[in-house]
């Protein structure tokens, strides 16, 4: 092993090991070496003779704000939201069209709206499972593997993604995979543990020791509303005790954590009692033995169940088994900071492990007792088609990920359920539209893997009822003001007895029924209910900014929010917050629209 202190070094041995034809496994999210891949880049941008192919996903990027509101918002506070993280040179050259031809970048996975209407990564996304992708990896015989590691002792761990990578080092051993490994060392990376975690020196070929390494990547959580807790607390009684648990990406891991929080506190059954939503499932009481964790995104949310003592139950003496991380920098300083015993819990693995029951299933069934594989969605249509990963006209939103994988569990084992959630409607063009329609552009889970559907009014249980019984179940938790049509919708196309008709309990499917049964308990239902790296003020002007946002677009909805700049109460707080955004001096038709937004939201909160 050759260590260095100048990426430049490196490359320029790495080109001169591959004759310059590089075909470079890359972690997806936090694993990426990015002083590494820049120098690599930069490098075959001033030679076209280097033939440079990356294969990787979730390409991590500070947020680039798209309008005045955004950049007022974002740009005093981007470093402590997000880290002093570097940009990637191949996520630039790409956004401005100047990717040079001898470079070539494939993604299985995008950061979650980040490359709508930039054709080249359109173009170049690879739509596959993310327990295929070490398959599609492996079709272009990767030469060269970097990645973001951290070091002790004699020691290396993948940290953060085993989640391809412990695979492909396996592979290597046994004479699968012919690859170089060059790994960038950086401090804040926690040294976790697990299933080819860890690797000795002598596997590696090369190694950065940057004099200043760079700041991870941090991932502010967003807060949480009325709608998030009423799914969280939906979700929370359809998982038993000593069940076995996975949470996916977004909100819906703070929720719903926080939700089974709740319940093991005995706290949610006095919120539960009042839920004026039927409600088919009630797992019920605490949980004297514990959840186990499997999962191939460690969350912030499973952390503080594991941090509570809900995540306990152990299996090979580990509580949770996760495959990759990217999270806030206060949750790899949690990491770091355990103690060897507790991180002994924690075991990262492949996602061959955590995402399917391939190689030793025995075992796996054995330990996935009681499963419940919880993920969102973007839309669910009325026979049971869910769409997560792309929109109407083709472009990929996100990707597939591992949400098929833990469908396709869920149906394998027994006593699992797929859990998807969404809420009930969207705001699009300043417009209110349901999330649940008749039929999808685009399908990510198909309906013959129907299982269960919560949205904020409630729970459909899908598996194994007939297309009329699916359509009526998701009627149920559609929102009121969507029934009719799609209950017509459903008529029309013969899939729904014409005398079928809604009950009433599930007539009062609108925003003020969850307002009505929530608000009276939001004292235990925070926005933020593991922390934010938002400051007060922020917090202020989040609600704010998200009804300027959704109100804008329209005529009227301009109209709602200059009236309410007018008529309204002044926020306590308004001219902290105007401050803040640098309207303290006038600011025009804008800063009079976020002053009536701001009077907007204080009027709702009063009104708790």
């Amino acid at each position: 092993m050759q260590r260095y202190q100048d990426a430049n070094a490196i490359v320029r041995e790495v080109i001169d090991r591959t004759g310059g034809d590089i075909r470079m496994a890359l972690p997806l999210g936090l694993g990426k070496p990015v002083t590494l891949v820049n120098a690599i880049v930069q490098a075959a941008c001033d030679d076209p003779a280097i033939q440079l192919k990356i294969f990787t996903a979730l390409t991590l990027e500070r947020p680039a704000p798209s309008s005045d509101v955004e950049r007022r918002f974002l740009e005093p506070a981007l470093d402590r939201l997000f880290g002093d993280y570097p940009d990637i040179l191949y996520a630039r050259l790409i956004r401005e069209g100047r990717l040079p031809a001898n470079i070539e970048v494939s993604e299985f996975f995008l950061m979650a709206g980040r490359w709508l209407g930039v054709d080249a990564a359109q173009q170049a996304y690879i739509s596959v499972n993310y327990t295929h992708a070490r398959d599609i990896l492996l079709r272009q015989k990767p030469n060269v593997l970097m990645q973001l590691v951290a070091e002790q002792g004699d020691r290396f761990s993948l940290s953060s993604n085993t989640d391809i990578s412990a695979d492909l080092f396996d592979m290597r051993a046994s004479g699968d995979a012919d690859f170089m490994a060059v790994f960038e060392t950086n401090p804040e990376m926690p040294f976790m543990e697990g299933l080819g975690a860890t690797l000795p020196h002598d596997e590696v070929a090369m190694v950065l020791d940057p004099p200043e390494p760079f700041e991870l990547f941090s991932s502010p959580r967003r807060p949480l509303g009325l709608t998030d807790h009423a799914i969280g607390l939906h979700v929370s009684r359809l998982i038993p005790d000593g069940g076995t648990l996975q949470i996916g990406i977004g909100a819906v891991g703070d929720t719903v954590a926080h939700a089974v929080l709740l319940r093991a506190r005995d706290k949610a059954a006095a919120i539960q009692s009042g839920c004026p939503f039927p409600a088919r499932h009630d797992a019920g009481g605490g949980f004297e033995t514990g959840l186990y964790a499997v999962t191939e995104m460690l969350v912030g949310g499973l952390m503080a169940l594991f941090d509570a003592g809900v995540v306990r139950r152990e299996v090979d003496g580990v509580v949770i088994h996760a495959a990759f991380f990217v999270e806030s920098r206060g949750f790899y300083a949690t990491l770091r900071q355990l103690s060897p015993e507790r991180r002994a819990k924690i075991s990262m693995m492949p996602v061959s492990f955590t995402n399917s029951l391939y190689g030793d299933e025995s075992a796996k069934r054995a330990a996935r007792t009681g499963a419940r594989f919880v993920n969102s969605a973007m839309k669910v249509s009325l026979l049971g088609d869910v769409m997560s990963d792309s929109i109407e006209d083709g472009q990929v939103v996100s990707g597939v990920g591992g949400q098929f994988n833990f469908v396709e569990q869920a149906f394998a084992l027994d006593d699992a359920r797929a859990i998807i959630t969404l809420p009930a409607t969207r705001i699009s063009g300043g417009k209110t539209e349901s999330n649940i329609v008749w039929d999808l552009p685009t399908v990510t889970v198909p309906r013959h893997m129907r299982d269960i559907v919560v949205t904020e009014y409630g729970v459909a249980d899908l598996r194994g009822l007939s297309d009329a019984e699916v359509i009526a179940a998701l009627l149920g938790i559609t929102d009121s003001r969507f029934q009719e049509g799609l209950m017509a919708r459903a008529k029309a196309a013969g899939k729904l007895p014409k005398s079928y008709t809604i009950a009433q309990a599930h007539r009062r499917n609108l925003p003020e029924t969850v307002a009505q049964w929530l608000r009276p308990h939001q004292a235990a239902l925070p926005d933020f209910p593991f922390g934010s790296d938002f400051d007060e003020i922020e917090r202020v002007l989040l609600p704010a900014l998200t009804d300027l946002k959704d109100q804008s677009p329209t005529f009227s909805g301009k109209a709602r929010l200059l009236a309410a700049s007018v008529l309204n109460a002044r926020h306590p707080r308004e001219d902290e917050a105007m401050a803040r955004m640098g309207f303290d001096r006038g600011g025009g038709m804008t800063a009079r629209a976020l002053r009536g937004a701001l009077r907007r939201v204080n009027q709702k909160q009063e009104a708790k």
